[in-house]
C-alpha cells in the first residue's frame, strides 16, 4: 500500500496543472499553484530532509501569494482558445502531455537515478508548463508555465543534487519570476493612476 501511496502527489501535479491550464478564476489558479508546491514538497521530501524541502514549499507559497496580491482583473480569458471546443483542446492536450511523461518515465531513469514516482512528477510538471506556455499570451497564464516548468526541475535537480545553495538559488528565481509577474500586473494600473 505504502508504494502506491508515493504516487499520491503525482495525482495532485496532475490534477494541479490540468487546473492551471483549465481555469478562469485567477484565485482557483493560485490556489491550484500552492497544492502543486505542496506535491512538489512531497516528492522531494522523500529524498531531502523535510527541513530542506520545506524551502521549495515556503518559497512557493509566497511566489503564489505575490502573484495573487497583484492580480486586477477578475477572470483569466484566452482570446485565442475560447469556449467549450477551446477547453476540450486543452484538455486533449494536457491529457497528451500525460501519457508522453509516462512513457518517458523509464527512459529518464537511465539518466536520473530517481524513483519512478519522482521522475514522473517532474517531467509531468516540464511538459505541462511548456503546454501552458505554447497556448497563452495572457501575463499570468505565461508565469503560471514559468513556475510549473522551474518545479518540475526542481524535483528532477532534488534526485541529482544535494545542495543548500542551489535550493536557495531555486527559490530565489522563484521569488524573482513572481516578482517580475506582479510587477507586469500591476504596471497598467500604476499608469493609469498618474
Amino acid at each position: 500500500m505504502s508504494q502506491y501511496l508515493v504516487y499520491l502527489p503525482v495525482v495532485f501535479l496532475a490534477a494541479t496543472s490540468i487546473l492551471l491550464l483549465m481555469s478562469r478564476n485567477w484565485r482557483v489558479c493560485v490556489l491550484a499553484l500552492a497544492v502543486q508546491y505542496l506535491a512538489a514538497f512531497w516528492l522531494v521530501a522523500l529524498i531531502w530532509p523535510v527541513g530542506l524541502a520545506a524551502v521549495k514549499l515556503v518559497a512557493g507559497w509566497m511566489a503564489g501569494s505575490l502573484i495573487g496580491a497583484a492580480q486586477p482583473e477578475d477572470e483569466l480569458v484566452d482570446e485565442h482558445f475560447k469556449g467549450w471546443a477551446g477547453r476540450a483542446l486543452r484538455l486533449i492536450a494536457a491529457l497528451v502531455i500525460l501519457l508522453v511523461a509516462y512513457t518517458l518515465v523509464p527512459a529518464v531513469q537511465e539518466w536520473i537515478p530517481g524513483s519512478a514516482a519522482i521522475v514522473w512528477g517532474g517531467i509531468l510538471l516540464i511538459g505541462m508548463g511548456v503546454l501552458q506556455l505554447g497556448m497563452t499570451t495572457l501575463t499570468l497564464r505565461v508565469f503560471f508555465g514559468l513556475l510549473t516548468i522551474v518545479t518540475g526541475f526542481e524535483i528532477l535537480y532534488a534526485v541529482v543534487e544535494y545542495s543548500v545553495l542551489v535550493t536557495g538559488i531555486l527559490a530565489f528565481i522563484n521569488l524573482g519570476l513572481a516578482l517580475v509577474c506582479a510587477y507586469l500586473l500591476a504596471s497598467p494600473t500604476m499608469q493609469e493612476e498618474t
